[in-house]
């Protein structure tokens, strides 16, 4: 596989803006170019063509992982976190499968994400429900667009709203917002005001080795869930792909309005298209899950 080693990296000292216009240097691949450099990876190991598919996607990477801000962790570690999970998407990518490797590797992209903030924020405490981890990577988002930006415990008529929307109990949504209160910042910061020593909130987490074990396991089944995910997105045609995308799987998602602009139909369709797909995704990971003797989530 291409060596991590070999590639930009950003780093507080070069700063972001010397990173982003490093990577601009490495040129997009047009659809056969990308085919014939992923067919050389898969039947000759090619390295070099592998190296290639990574650098034309570090600007994709670089784009997923700035919508992550807020979460009080180095942009630049995010980032480098952006460019594992791509490396992995770019190990696995199969050309035949007939879609192009941004679409396969935005999973991974956001899944390398995820894992690092969830790991960065064990102090936090997370339960391992799919419910408690869609509560603290939206639970920002959601109260920014109800306008419940005040400090402290929500007002019960927001933890209600917040409860709904996302799916979650409202004692959830209390406990987590008790957890997060306070919570932007990074784990390598300073504790206390300043003067008072140099102990961060790093210093202050458990040792988690004792449960490494389940680590493992719990890592192989995110990976599993992963490919499955990739595989299921086969049943859905081009458009079905874009549009459940853009609406669900997005860091930012867009609106019914802005797609029927898109694709000249009306709102109403553009439901209807995304609810099936939405279906049929569903349907196939399912099948994929019951083969694999695995659970899926509702």
């Amino acid at each position: 596989m291409a060596n991590y080693a070999n590639l930009p990296a950003p780093t507080p000292e070069g700063g972001l803006n010397r990173y982003m216009q490093e990577i601009r240097k490495f040129p997009l691949l047009e659809p056969e170019e990308e085919y014939m450099l992923a067919k050389a990876w898969v039947e000759q190991e090619d390295t070099e063509a592998a190296h290639k598919m990574v650098t034309s996607h570090l600007r994709l990477a670089a784009k997923i992982a700035m919508g992550y801000r807020g979460y009080g962790l180095p942009q630049a570690e995010v980032i480098s976190e952006a460019n594992v999970g791509l490396m992995q998407a770019v190990k696995r990518f199969d050309p035949e499968k007939g879609f192009r490797l941004a679409t396969y590797a935005m999973w991974w992209i956001r899944a390398s994400i995820q894992e690092y903030i969830l790991r960065s924020w064990s102090l936090v405490k997370l339960g391992t429900t799919s419910g408690q981890k869609k509560l603290f990577f939206n639970l920002r988002k959601a109260k920014n667009k109800i306008g419940a930006l005040e400090e402290g415990d929500l007002r019960p008529e927001n933890v209600k709203t917040i409860a709904t929307q996302l799916g979650v109990t409202e004692e959830e949504v209390i406990s987590m917002n008790r957890r997060m209160s306070g919570g932007d910042a990074s784990l390598n910061a300073q504790v206390g005001s300043e003067g008072e020593g140099t102990m961060q909130w790093q210093d202050w987490l458990e040792d988690e080795d004792a449960d490494q074990a389940g680590d493992y396991a719990e890592k192989d089944e995110l990976e599993t869930r992963r490919e499955m995910l990739a595989e299921a997105l086969e049943v859905l045609n081009d458009r079905e792909k874009d549009i459940l995308t853009q609406r669900r799987l997005s860091d930012e998602t867009i609106t019914l309005e802005d797609l029927s602009g898109q694709y000249d139909v009306s709102r109403e369709r553009i439901r209807q298209i995304e609810v099936r797909a939405f279906e049929k995704l569903q349907k196939r990971m399912r099948e994929l899950a019951k083969e694999k003797g695995m659970r899926v989530d509702a």
